[in-house]
């Protein structure tokens, strides 16, 4: 759900307590959409994320760093000027919007005390960040607006700032539960209430509207027009209660996980009781830790999807080139597999050159390679003598066969090149930093599906031989690494693992070469199992049960000569058969 005015308003009571009195020490810009702050207080250092992603606009707190860019964006420099070294006086939500303002007390050009606002709009795709002066003029902001992007509001350096379009709705904290009960009169009878309720109140989201329908009546979307004088009534008092609960500021950071699967569904400052036993409400810690569980995975993913578009891109595009070739050439194929039939037709021609002449376009021939020897139609060319017509059946046959040797070679050679560029997307998703697509980039120049022109040509360049791999570590004590790439998978297998270590990767499923470092010691069953899942989640398979893992000694694991990155054969190994659980594998990675 989108971050609503309500939740925002908890949100921003946090962000006021452990914020108010820190320095911002540093200020990075690590996307397009993403501004951190890093501040220091009397509660240590702590880094604040305000996220304008159209999909997930959010201010919280974060524990892991960011990767930046090489080169800092512009707006970032310009907030490195005017906010960096700047006191938080406080961080306050704008009566009933999706927005907060974190107030710094600063210094001006020629040192002199000033105020400044940094306003975190997070309203969906208008979602923006805008720095203003002590006067209300806009500085600059994260996404400038003019007057072809909106004749309602510029936002452009120089200008005075002024609040968004308001809604034509009530403010929630200035309408009675009876106020609002009574103005279901003049409602369409045929709407739903939790429409109903969106539409008429501030700041409230679809899922509260809905909980409130829910609390009243029993129902999420009841028509407006058969509530009973008892649920109208009802509806007072749930809305009595509510507004109760928000003035005396008893929210708490509730997120919601699918019972099924544990996916993170939802999120909301109250208990949601209209899902019954489909979902599970459990409290975080706080409203920070909360955002950070509903947005992190997921937005972190959406990161590097945007971030990896070109590569994922070239990598489609030569897969897709590469399929067409080889059903091409299949065709191809299919068609030497009647080459017989040719040198039939030459014998016969030859068989009867007696009764034959230059000109003829046919000839009935005996076919004494049928025991009932019919006569049969040969097809001639009228310009070419009998013995001529014969070699050409037999160039024909000669060509097929020839054929036949040479594409059967290279559709092998193409099925493994197919193989190896799936194998590749399967290491683009599991890419988590700038420098594993990187090495992903080297990977793909070495092996020639990019130019080094289009690698070169990428802005953001970091050493590939910086990227490391998964590390995790069994619940006894056993180190176990997993590749991210094709290149991590040979350095891992050929040249970092000892012999005696075990090898995993599931069975024809492209993935992860996973390493369970055996250390001198006989690995566990406990061990050989995580590994085993740990293999069947960095594969193609993540989500699906009962994965067929292969393992087996590394001294049993040979690279063919001439084989592409990440491409290993063994005949030693045994299966095991497990089913990968994302809580389980997290838990034993070491970061």
């Amino acid at each position: 759900m989108p971050l609503d005015a309500i939740c925002l308003g908890a949100v921003t009571e946090e962000l006021n307590h452990v914020l108010a009195g820190c320095r911002v020490e540093k200020v990075y810009q690590p996307d397009r959409d993403e501004i951190v702050l890093q501040t220091r207080g009397q509660g240590g250092a702590r880094r604040l994320l305000v996220s304008t992603a159209a999909g997930a606009p959010r201010v919280h707190f974060i524990d892991v760093a960011r990767e930046n860019p090489a080169a800092p964006p512009m707006f970032c420099m310009l907030l490195r000027k005017h906010v960096q070294g700047a006191k938080i006086a406080a961080v306050v939500q704008p009566a009933v919007e999706r927005m907060l303002t974190i107030e710094l007390d600063t210094t001006d050009e020629m040192g002199v005390a000033c105020k400044k606002h940094l306003i975190c709009e997070l309203m969906g795709k208008h979602s923006n960040v805008i720095l203003c002066g002590e006067d209300n003029r806009i500085i600059d902001a994260m996404r400038r607006v003019d007057g072809d992007l909106s004749g309602k509001r510029q936002v452009l350096p120089g200008l005075f700032y002024r609040l968004p379009p308001a809604q034509e709705k009530h403010d929630p904290f200035a309408l009675s539960g009876v106020g609002l009960s009574a103005s279901l009169q003049s409602a369409d009878g045929e709407m739903g209430l939790d429409r109903y309720l969106l539409s008429q109140l501030l700041g409230f989201s679809p899922l509260l509207c809905r909980e409130l329908s829910y609390r009243a009546t029993g129902d999420t979307a009841k028509p407006v027009g058969k509530l009973t004088a008892e649920e109208q009534l009802r509806l007072a008092q749930v809305f009595e209660d509510l507004k109760s609960y928000l003035t005396e500021k008893r929210w708490k950071p509730f997120l919601l996980t699918k019972t099924e699967d544990h996916a993170v569904f939802d999120f909301s400052f109250l208990p949601i009781t209209q899902y019954e036993g489909l979902m599970t409400v459990s409290q975080e810690q706080s409203f920070s830790d909360l955002l950070a569980a509903f947005f992190e995975k997921k937005g972190k993913a959406e990161r590097m999807a945007r971030r990896s578009a070109d590569l994922h891109k070239a990598v489609v595009n030569a897969r897709d080139r590469l399929a067409r070739k080889l059903a091409a050439q299949q065709k191809e194929l299919d068609a030497t597999q009647n080459r017989e039939q040719y040198k039939r037709l030459g014998d016969l021609i030859t068989a009867n050159l007696y009764q034959l002449e230059k000109g003829m376009n046919k000839a009935v021939v005996v076919d004494y390679y049928d025991e009932a020897c019919p006569e049969v139609e040969v097809a001639l060319d009228v310009r070419l003598t009998p013995q001529q017509n014969a070699q050409k059946y037999f160039k024909l046959y000669n060509k097929a066969k020839t054929a036949e040797e040479v594409l059967t070679q290279q559709l092998a050679q193409g099925r493994a090149d197919l193989d190896y560029l799936e194998s590749v997307l399967v290491a683009l998703g599991e890419a988590e930093s700038e420098r594993d697509l990187a090495q992903l980039r080297e990977e793909l120049t070495q092996a020639g599906v990019l130019s080094s022109k289009q690698a070169r040509n990428k802005k953001q360049r970091v050493k590939p031989v910086a990227a490391k791999p998964f590390h995790y570590r069994s619940s006894d004590g056993f180190d176990i690494f997993a590749g991210k790439n094709n290149l991590q998978n040979d350095l891992l297998t050929l040249k970092t693992a000892f012999k005696s270590d075990i090898w995993f990767h599931t069975q024809k499923i492209h993935g992860s070469h996973v390493i369970l470092v055996a250390d001198g010691r006989e690995p566990t069953d406990r061990a050989m199992t995580e590994a085993a899942m740990i293999a069947a989640y960095h594969s193609k398979a993540r989500q699906s049960s009962l994965v067929p893992v292969d393992y087996t000694p590394v001294r049993q694991v040979k690279k063919p000569a001439g084989a592409k990155p990440g491409m290993v054969i063994y005949h030693v190994y045994q299966t095991a058969y497990v089913t990968p659980d994302e809580a389980a594998v997290e838990r034993l990675r070491i970061e």
